[in-house]
């Protein structure tokens, strides 16, 4: 039996991870952490990391930017592997998380589905076909109006993957309305859209003379996320220090 600390627990992705770990018969959560302390819960939960003094074998972490080097620290503290899902995360806690695999397992994905992770495969292909014939490339991901950062974590790692199969050649374009001047062949638009309760939409539109291709993934519920959470977690309790992602976890 995996037991798993969640960081994170009463945030909607964390309830989700233990409403599905309930019914699991191979991990359990024996510990939780949130500012929230107030909601019930089937076991302890403690408002900071640093309280917890409850044995685990792996964290799984969905929390926001500000309580990742605390839980970075902690889990070096205490020698436990990670699986970080929070997103929108700065350059130096990026660093941070990288330097901390060298010495603990860390998971660290910019989205947990596994049909996403697909897709960043199928766009890297479609990058290297088409941007030989002069498509332009798009990005525009939408979700719920209570996400915080912005463009998602997940269009930044498609905006990637596709950079990278291209040798890093383009730039990122966020806003268009200071600059009126005709589109550059470089670059790759991001936009991000927010509103009611979109759990999260990515589109990668390929727009070429008289064609468009258009790849996209559409989230139903945010239960594909937590889903890709346990398996990670799963799959790290065991892991030697080191990076890991999804393309790990769908390889091994």
């Amino acid at each position: 039996m995996i037991k798993v600390i969640m960081h994170g627990c009463n945030g909607k992705m964390g309830q989700v991870i233990s409403n599905l770990v309930e019914n699991s018969d191979d991990c359990t959560i024996v510990a939780g952490i949130d500012p929230n302390v107030n909601k019930s819960n089937p076991y302890p939960v403690f408002s900071k990391i640093s309280d917890c003094d409850i044995t685990g074998d792996v964290i799984i972490d969905f929390s926001t930017a500000t309580a990742v080097k605390p839980l970075i620290e902690y889990a070096l503290n205490k020698q436990l592997p990670v699986v970080v899902c929070t997103t929108g995360l700065s350059d130096d806690l990026l660093t941070l998380v990288k330097k901390a695999s060298e010495k603990i397992p860390v998971f660290f994905s910019a989205n947990m589905s596994l049909g996403v992770n697909l897709l960043i495969n199928l766009v890297k292909r479609a990058s290297e076909v088409l941007s030989d014939a002069n498509f332009d490339i798009e990005i525009i991901e939408k979700h719920h109006n209570q996400k915080i950062d912005a463009p998602s974590g997940t269009a930044l790692a498609l905006a990637d993957a596709i950079n990278e199969t291209l040798d890093n050649t383009y730039k990122y374009k966020y806003d268009r309305h200071k600059e009126r001047q005709k589109r550059s062949k470089k670059e790759i638009g991001i936009h991000a859209v927010r509103g009611g309760t979109i759990v999260g939409e990515h589109s990668i539109l390929f727009a070429g003379k008289d064609e468009i291709i258009e790849l996209k993934h559409t989230a139903m519920s945010k239960e594909i996320f937590a889903v890709g959470a346990i398996k990670a977690a799963k799959f790290l309790a065991n892991k030697s220090p080191g990076l890991y992602n999804m393309e790990n976890l769908i390889n091994e």
